[in-house]
């Protein structure tokens, strides 16, 4: 069966670092396998919060498991916290995956970020960012299977 994923992330803090996973050949190997990144940060970045709101439902419909993407300032942030709510409430199955060893256009690592409150309440799977395209889509499917 196929998986849609919504990426959950910082937006000004961990872009670059979203885009390295994006652009790593997991995500597009994922979606050549049936998972696509639903994602819509880019196009919400100078918008209200009803708005932000609005785009964040849109990107998580027809998706089945949200991917929330641990930075060093993950934890706590408004956004993350209502993609992670709005997923639990829409059933989708969620993992969180450290990115702080990826580098940023600096070629700097970040310090480990805590893991958002939410994830942990909830009992959800937090993994280290590999490169892998099998690992990855091992732990999409887990995280589906668990919510239904």
């Amino acid at each position: 069966m196929a998986k849609r994923a919504f990426f959950s992330f910082h937006y000004q803090r961990d872009i670059w670092r979203t885009n390295v996973v994006r652009n790593s050949g997991v995500v597009i190997g994922s979606s050549a396998a049936g998972f696509h990144d639903a994602s819509l940060w880019e196009e919400a970045k100078k918008k209200g919060d009803a708005a932000i709101k609005k785009m964040i439902d849109e990107g998580l419909k027809n998706t089945s498991v949200t991917v929330v993407l641990i930075g060093a300032k993950s934890a706590g942030r408004k956004y993350i916290n209502y993609e992670i709510e709005e997923s639990i409430k829409r059933g989708n199955g969620i993992l969180g995956i450290h990115i702080n060893n990826i580098k940023n256009k600096d070629g700097e690592t970040d310090i480990k970020g805590a893991v958002p409150a939410k994830l942990i309440a909830n009992g959800y799977k937090v993994y280290d960012w590999p490169f892998d395209s099998v690992k990855f889509s091992k732990w999409v499917e887990e995280a589906y299977i668990a919510a239904h």
